[in-house]
Protein backbone atom coordinates (compact mmCIF):
# COMPACT_ATOMS: atom_id res chain seq x y z
CA UNK A 1 0.00 0.00 0.00
CA UNK A 2 1.62 3.52 -0.94
CA UNK A 3 2.45 5.94 1.18
CA UNK A 4 -0.70 8.39 0.39
CA UNK A 5 -3.36 5.60 0.92
CA UNK A 6 -1.86 4.42 4.65
CA UNK A 7 -1.92 8.38 5.56
CA UNK A 8 -5.63 8.52 4.18
CA UNK A 9 -6.49 5.46 6.41
CA UNK A 10 -4.38 6.23 9.37
CA UNK A 11 -4.89 10.07 10.33
CA UNK A 12 -8.78 10.66 11.58
CA UNK A 13 -8.76 14.08 10.32
CA UNK A 14 -8.63 13.02 6.74
CA UNK A 15 -11.60 14.61 4.94
CA UNK A 16 -11.00 12.03 2.22
CA UNK A 17 -8.45 11.64 -0.09
CA UNK A 18 -9.02 14.61 -3.00
CA UNK A 19 -7.70 14.27 -6.58
CA UNK A 20 -9.18 17.89 -7.34
CA UNK A 21 -6.03 19.72 -6.53
CA UNK A 22 -5.68 23.82 -5.94
CA UNK A 23 -4.46 25.38 -9.46
CA UNK A 24 -1.27 26.69 -7.24
CA UNK A 25 -0.37 22.98 -6.79
CA UNK A 26 -0.61 22.19 -10.56
CA UNK A 27 2.21 24.97 -10.82
CA UNK A 28 4.60 23.98 -9.00
CA UNK A 29 8.18 22.68 -10.08
CA UNK A 30 7.50 18.67 -11.21
CA UNK A 31 10.08 17.35 -8.81
CA UNK A 32 8.18 18.86 -5.53
CA UNK A 33 5.98 15.87 -4.09
CA UNK A 34 4.82 17.53 -0.96
CA UNK A 35 2.92 21.05 -0.39
CA UNK A 36 1.26 22.12 2.63
CA UNK A 37 -1.52 24.73 1.32
CA UNK A 38 -2.56 27.30 4.07
CA UNK A 39 -5.62 29.76 3.30
CA UNK A 40 -7.82 31.98 5.80
CA UNK A 41 -11.05 31.07 5.53
CA UNK A 42 -11.92 34.62 4.74
CA UNK A 43 -10.17 37.99 3.95
CA UNK A 44 -7.47 39.59 6.69
CA UNK A 45 -9.07 36.89 8.94
CA UNK A 46 -5.94 34.95 11.29
CA UNK A 47 -8.55 31.71 10.98
CA UNK A 48 -7.42 29.31 8.68
CA UNK A 49 -7.65 25.62 7.02
CA UNK A 50 -4.54 23.90 6.05
CA UNK A 51 -4.07 20.64 4.01
CA UNK A 52 -1.59 18.64 3.06
CA UNK A 53 -0.89 17.18 -0.52
CA UNK A 54 1.35 14.71 -2.19
CA UNK A 55 1.73 13.49 -5.36
CA UNK A 56 1.91 10.41 -6.68
CA UNK A 57 1.67 9.07 -10.31
CA UNK A 58 1.56 13.04 -11.70
CA UNK A 59 -1.61 13.68 -9.42
CA UNK A 60 -1.89 16.01 -6.30
CA UNK A 61 -3.82 13.96 -3.38
CA UNK A 62 -5.09 15.49 -0.12
CA UNK A 63 -4.05 13.39 2.57
CA UNK A 64 -4.94 16.02 5.55
CA UNK A 65 -7.39 18.93 6.04
CA UNK A 66 -7.34 20.43 9.49
CA UNK A 67 -7.77 24.06 11.27
CA UNK A 68 -5.23 26.43 11.94
CA UNK A 69 -4.37 29.86 12.56
CA UNK A 70 -1.99 32.61 11.24
CA UNK A 71 -0.96 36.34 12.24
CA UNK A 72 -2.80 38.27 13.95
CA UNK A 73 -3.81 40.38 10.95
CA UNK A 74 -4.02 38.08 8.72
CA UNK A 75 -1.76 37.16 5.38
CA UNK A 76 0.67 40.30 4.17
CA UNK A 77 0.32 40.76 0.31
CA UNK A 78 3.37 39.26 -1.54
CA UNK A 79 6.31 41.63 -0.90
CA UNK A 80 4.38 43.41 1.33
CA UNK A 81 5.50 41.44 5.11
CA UNK A 82 7.67 43.69 7.14
CA UNK A 83 8.65 43.13 10.95
CA UNK A 84 6.44 43.46 13.77
CA UNK A 85 3.28 44.13 11.27
CA UNK A 86 1.31 40.64 12.90
CA UNK A 87 0.99 38.80 9.61
CA UNK A 88 1.94 35.76 8.08
CA UNK A 89 4.28 35.90 4.32
CA UNK A 90 1.99 35.14 1.42
CA UNK A 91 3.66 33.16 -1.21
CA UNK A 92 5.68 29.67 -1.58
CA UNK A 93 8.39 28.95 0.82
CA UNK A 94 10.42 25.71 1.50
CA UNK A 95 9.56 23.48 4.34
CA UNK A 96 12.54 22.88 7.02
CA UNK A 97 14.41 22.53 9.05
CA UNK A 98 12.27 20.87 11.80
CA UNK A 99 12.79 21.94 15.51
CA UNK A 100 11.49 20.78 18.89
CA UNK A 101 13.00 19.83 22.49
CA UNK A 102 13.11 16.21 22.25
CA UNK A 103 17.22 15.11 21.29
CA UNK A 104 15.26 13.01 18.18
CA UNK A 105 12.29 13.65 16.47
CA UNK A 106 10.24 11.13 13.71
CA UNK A 107 10.43 13.12 10.86
CA UNK A 108 12.24 12.80 7.38
CA UNK A 109 13.21 16.49 7.66
CA UNK A 110 16.27 17.70 9.32
CA UNK A 111 16.05 18.11 12.88
CA UNK A 112 17.28 20.65 15.12
CA UNK A 113 17.00 19.97 18.70
CA UNK A 114 16.41 23.65 20.69
CA UNK A 115 18.32 24.29 24.06
CA UNK A 116 18.30 26.66 26.85
CA UNK A 117 20.99 28.85 24.55
CA UNK A 118 19.58 28.80 20.96
CA UNK A 119 17.96 31.91 19.85
CA UNK A 120 16.17 33.38 16.90
CA UNK A 121 17.22 36.61 16.18
CA UNK A 122 14.61 39.58 15.19
CA UNK A 123 16.63 43.45 15.23
CA UNK A 124 16.69 44.35 12.05
CA UNK A 125 19.78 46.11 13.08
CA UNK A 126 22.09 42.95 13.61
CA UNK A 127 23.72 41.24 11.52
CA UNK A 128 22.11 38.03 12.67
CA UNK A 129 18.97 38.91 11.68
CA UNK A 130 16.63 36.37 10.93
CA UNK A 131 18.90 33.31 11.83
CA UNK A 132 19.46 30.59 14.70
CA UNK A 133 22.44 31.60 17.07
CA UNK A 134 23.44 29.07 19.44
CA UNK A 135 24.94 31.10 22.12
CA UNK A 136 24.84 34.88 23.44
CA UNK A 137 23.06 36.78 20.12
CA UNK A 138 24.63 40.08 18.78
CA UNK A 139 20.79 41.63 19.16
CA UNK A 140 19.11 43.63 21.20
CA UNK A 141 16.10 41.49 20.07
CA UNK A 142 15.65 37.52 19.83
CA UNK A 143 13.54 34.95 21.21
CA UNK A 144 14.11 31.51 23.13
CA UNK A 145 13.78 28.45 20.63
CA UNK A 146 13.02 26.61 23.74
CA UNK A 147 10.02 28.48 24.85
CA UNK A 148 8.30 28.01 28.61
CA UNK A 149 4.73 27.73 26.91
CA UNK A 150 6.27 25.02 24.91
CA UNK A 151 5.12 26.48 21.08
CA UNK A 152 8.09 25.32 19.90
CA UNK A 153 7.75 21.55 21.20
CA UNK A 154 7.17 20.50 17.71
CA UNK A 155 8.11 22.74 14.83
CA UNK A 156 9.90 23.64 11.21
CA UNK A 157 11.03 26.64 10.03
CA UNK A 158 9.78 28.06 6.73
CA UNK A 159 12.25 29.41 4.50
CA UNK A 160 10.48 32.57 4.52
CA UNK A 161 13.05 35.78 3.92
CA UNK A 162 16.09 33.54 3.86
CA UNK A 163 17.94 33.46 0.76
CA UNK A 164 19.04 36.68 0.85
CA UNK A 165 17.87 38.01 3.93
CA UNK A 166 16.67 41.22 4.10
CA UNK A 167 16.74 43.34 6.99
CA UNK A 168 13.04 44.85 8.54
CA UNK A 169 11.19 42.38 5.86
CA UNK A 170 10.40 39.21 8.49
CA UNK A 171 11.97 36.77 10.73
CA UNK A 172 11.31 33.63 12.68
CA UNK A 173 8.46 32.47 10.52
CA UNK A 174 7.78 29.02 11.65
CA UNK A 175 4.89 26.24 11.52
CA UNK A 176 4.26 25.33 15.57
CA UNK A 177 2.24 24.15 17.75
CA UNK A 178 -1.14 26.54 18.62
CA UNK A 179 -1.89 28.05 21.66
CA UNK A 180 -5.32 27.81 21.07
CA UNK A 181 -7.72 26.80 18.51
CA UNK A 182 -8.66 30.86 18.25
CA UNK A 183 -5.36 32.06 19.46
CA UNK A 184 -3.58 33.92 16.41
CA UNK A 185 0.38 34.28 16.09
CA UNK A 186 2.72 37.13 15.13
CA UNK A 187 3.38 35.93 11.70
CA UNK A 188 3.57 32.18 12.11
CA UNK A 189 1.35 29.18 10.99
CA UNK A 190 0.36 27.12 13.88
CA UNK A 191 -1.98 24.18 13.96
CA UNK A 192 -2.94 21.40 17.33
CA UNK A 193 -0.25 19.53 18.37
CA UNK A 194 -0.75 16.40 17.68
CA UNK A 195 -1.61 17.34 13.43
CA UNK A 196 1.95 18.89 13.79
CA UNK A 197 3.73 15.40 14.78
CA UNK A 198 1.30 13.50 12.47
CA UNK A 199 2.68 15.75 9.21
CA UNK A 200 6.19 15.87 11.03
CA UNK A 201 5.84 12.30 10.54
CA UNK A 202 5.07 12.55 6.86
CA UNK A 203 7.07 15.46 5.57
CA UNK A 204 10.01 14.00 3.84
CA UNK A 205 13.63 15.78 2.57
CA UNK A 206 13.45 13.87 -0.29
CA UNK A 207 10.12 15.23 -1.80
CA UNK A 208 11.82 18.59 -1.42
CA UNK A 209 8.15 20.01 0.80
CA UNK A 210 7.00 23.79 0.18
CA UNK A 211 4.44 25.73 1.88
CA UNK A 212 1.76 27.82 -0.09
CA UNK A 213 0.55 30.43 1.80
CA UNK A 214 -2.49 32.33 -0.15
Amino acid sequence: MNKAVLYCLFLLVVQGCSTIAPKSLNSLDGSIREAILVHPIKKNSNQATLSAWQKQNNKWHRIVLVSAVIGRNGLAAAGEKKEGDGKTPSGIYPLGPAFGYAPTLATGLPYRAAGNIDFWVDDVKSLQYNQWVHGSPAANSFERMKRRDNLYQYGIVIGYNMHPIVPGAGSAIFMHVWRRYNSPTSGCVAINQRHLRQILHWLGQQYQPVIILE
